[in-house]
């Protein structure tokens, strides 16, 4: 069992796991930071590597959310070293803690010279325990977003927007009872400023008319390892 402190440290950790690194060196021998857009996440793996190397990259980030806010928190003990002055227990709020630190933990990875990815899944894999519904709507809104612009970065920007609101309409139009729901908010909030923070230089290419489209023809066929150039 552990002390706070140590919880959060291996929650990054985990949240640190380069995992689109790893599967680009495994797959091909490359470093996905020098290929297309150059950010270490699923959407740039899928556009060098295509959809299967792609989507098991974002199904590892949302598992280093989920296992830093569901399993890890398990391995505290004692009370926490601050008053709890939210309506939950205080495990719940190491859980929204340790969540935090493997977001910032993929962003900013310790393995990777604090290059990372943009945060996008791996907030996923902590909502997924913390705000499931408020996930779905999410992530619902991603699709239709993506679906109608082909843009990855504007769908995630407008499904990190969706969540906080997803949570203000269950309490204040629908009247759901949610546990903790003024805790939950700000949460939501400061998780999509951050993710929206992340997206910056994406918001920028948005505005110039610049940004990538997302294709599925990879930018590096199965028989070349070599670089081509690619903008996001």
């Amino acid at each position: 069992m552990l002390p706070l402190a140590i919880v959060v440290v291996l929650s990054y950790l985990v949240g640190s796991i380069p995992t689109s690194i790893i599967v680009t060196k495994i797959a091909r021998g490359i470093d996905i930071r020098n290929h297309g857009s150059g950010n270490a996440g699923g959407t740039n793996v899928i556009r060098v590597l295509g959809p299967k190397a792609g989507l098991l990259v974002i199904g590892l980030d949302i598992l280093k959310g989920y296992v830093a806010t569901m399993l890890v928190t398990k391995l505290m003990y004692g009370p926490i070293p601050f008053t709890n002055r939210t309506p939950f227990e205080d495990l719940t709020v190491v859980s929204i803690i340790a969540g935090c630190a493997a977001i910032l933990g993929h962003v900013w990875t310790a393995f990777g010279g604090f290059r990372g990815g943009k945060g996008i899944a791996t907030a996923g894999g902590v909502l997924l325990g913390l705000a499931t519904i408020e996930l779905l709507v999410a992530i619902g809104v991603f699709s239709l977003v993506f679906l109608l612009s082909r843009y990855v970065s504007l769908g995630s920007i407008m499904a990190a927007i969706a969540l906080p609101l997803a949570m203000l309409a269950r309490h204040n139009v629908f009247h759901a009872d949610l546990e903790g729901y003024h805790t939950l908010i700000f949460f939501s909030i400061g998780i999509s400023l951050l993710l929206i923070y992340t997206h910056r230089e994406n918001i920028k290419r948005l505005l110039a008319g610049t940004e990538h489209r997302l294709t599925q023809v990879p930018i590096l066929r199965k028989n070349s390892g070599k670089r081509r150039s690619s903008s996001e």
